[in-house]
C-alpha cells in the first residue's frame, strides 16, 4: 500500500520538519545544516539539507523505502527551480493530480519549476536504494545577487529564472552525464568541520550547478558534452545488451560493438559505465560467466563445450577467471550441484 505524505512549505527548515513528522525520525542542526536520520517501518535512510545566501539551498537525500511512496507538495508560494542530480536510483515526478508522470533516471541531468499552485508530486518506489540532491534556488532571492548573470543563460531558462510568480511550469529531463555524477560524488566526500565545510559544501554545490546549467545549453543547442549521453544513447545501449546476450559465442570488441550501435568507442564504453558500471568488457565477461555458471546448474555440456558456447578462447582461461569470480574451480562447482541434488 503506498503511504502519501504532503509538505505545505517551500521553506528549507519547514520541509525537513514536515518530513520528520512524517518519517518518525531523529532530526539534529549543526553548524547550520540540518540532518533527518529515520529507521523504522517506513523505510531508512538520511535526508540534509543545508542554506547559502541569496536563495541557493541543498536538499540531499540518501534513502530506501519499504513501502511505494508519494510526496506532495502543496504550497501557494512559488516553488524554487530545482536542479536535480539522481546518484542511484529512479523515481517519478508529476503536476497535480495528473496520470502523465516523467521518468527521473541516473545520471540523468534534470531541472524543474512547476508552476505555482499545481502540487509538485514526486513517487518513490519500493525496496530501491535512492541517492539524490537537489540544489534549489529561490528565483526573486537570486536575482539580487550581484553579478547573477542569468542573461548570459540561453532563452529558455532565463524565462524560468524571469518568471518571478512561476506562472510557466518548466521541465528538462537532459542528458545522462558522468562528469556531474562524479562531482557529487565528490561533495558526499566533504568530512571538513564548521567553516571549512560550510565553504566546501557551498563551492562544490556551485560547481555542479555550473555543470548542469552547461548540460542544458548544449542539450538546447543539440550538442553534446564528452561525458554526456542522450536518452537515444541510452537506447542504443540497451539494444545492444540484447545484441550481445544473442551472439555471446562470437565476437564482441569494442570496434564490433561500436559499428553495430553505431556509437563511437568513447560513447559506448561512457553508456556501458552509466548503465552497468562497468567497462564493456567487463561487461561481457561478466554475461559469459553467468551463463557457463547456468550451463553448469542445468545442462549435461562439458567444461569444454561450455567454453566453446560462451564464446571463450580457452578453457584454461575459463577456469581461472571462473575461480576468480565464484571461488571455485568449474568442475567443482558441478559436483557440488551434484552432491546438493542427491542430498536432497
Amino acid at each position: 500500500m503506498m503511504r502519501e505524505f504532503v509538505i505545505t512549505s517551500i521553506k528549507d527548515e519547514r520541509i525537513l520538519f514536515q518530513l520528520n513528522a512524517c518519517l518518525d525520525g531523529e532530526l539534529t542542526e549543526e553548524w547550520g545544516e540540518r540532518t533527518l536520520r529515520f529507521d523504522n517501518e517506513i523505510g531508512k535512510g538520511v535526508i540534509r539539507n543545508i542554506g547559502f545566501d541569496w536563495g541557493v539551498s541543498l536538499l540531499d537525500c540518501d534513502v530506501t523505502f519499504y513501502k511505494d511512496v508519494k510526496l506532495v507538495f502543496k504550497t501557494t508560494s512559488v516553488s524554487p527551480i530545482e536542479f536535480v542530480f539522481i546518484s542511484k536510483g529512479s523515481f517519478k515526478y508529476g503536476q497535480d493530480d495528473s496520470e502523465e508522470y516523467l521518468d527521473l533516471e541516473q545520471f540523468q541531468n534534470i531541472i524543474l519549476s512547476p508552476k505555482r499552485y499545481a502540487k509538485k508530486t514526486f513517487l518513490f518506489p519500493a525496496g530501491k536504494d535512492l541517492k539524490v540532491n537537489f540544489i534549489r534556488i529561490l528565483r526573486k532571492d537570486y536575482l539580487k545577487k550581484k553579478n547573477n548573470n542569468v542573461t548570459y543563460l540561453n532563452d529558455l531558462l532565463l524565462s524560468v529564472f524571469n518568471d518571478a510568480e512561476g506562472n510557466e511550469p518548466y521541465s528538462h529531463g537532459g542528458s545522462f552525464n558522468l562528469k556531474i555524477a562524479d562531482e557529487v560524488k565528490a561533495l558526499e566526500k566533504v568530512h571538513d568541520n564548521g567553516m571549512m565545510r560550510t565553504l566546501s559544501l557551498e563551492g562544490r554545490i556551485y560547481l555542479i550547478l555550473s555543470l548542469q546549467l552547461l548540460e542544458h545549453h548544449n542539450f538546447e543547442m543539440s550538442e553534446s558534452l564528452p561525458e554526456s549521453l542522450t536518452k537515444e544513447d541510452i537506447k542504443k545501449i540497451h539494444r545492444l545488451s540484447e545484441y550481445i546476450l544473442d551472439n555471446i559465442s562470437g565476437p564482441l570488441s569494442v570496434d564490433i560493438l561500436s559499428t553495430e550501435s553505431g556509437l563511437s568507442p568513447k560513447k559506448l564504453q561512457l553508456g556501458f559505465k552509466v548503465l552497468y558500471s562497468k567497462t564493456v568488457n567487463e561487461y561481457i565477461r561478466q554475461l559469459k560467466l553467468e551463463i557457463s555458471r547456468d550451463y553448469l546448474k542445468t545442462t549435461n555440456l562439458s567444461v569444454s563445450e561450455i567454453v566453446y558456447e560462451v564464446g571463450i578462447k580457452s578453457r584454461s582461461y575459463f577456469s581461472k577467471i571462473f575461480t576468480e569470480a565464484y571461488g571455485i574451480l568449474p568442475t567443482d562447482y558441478r559436483k557440488q550441484l551434484k552432491v546438493s541434488k542427491s542430498t536432497t
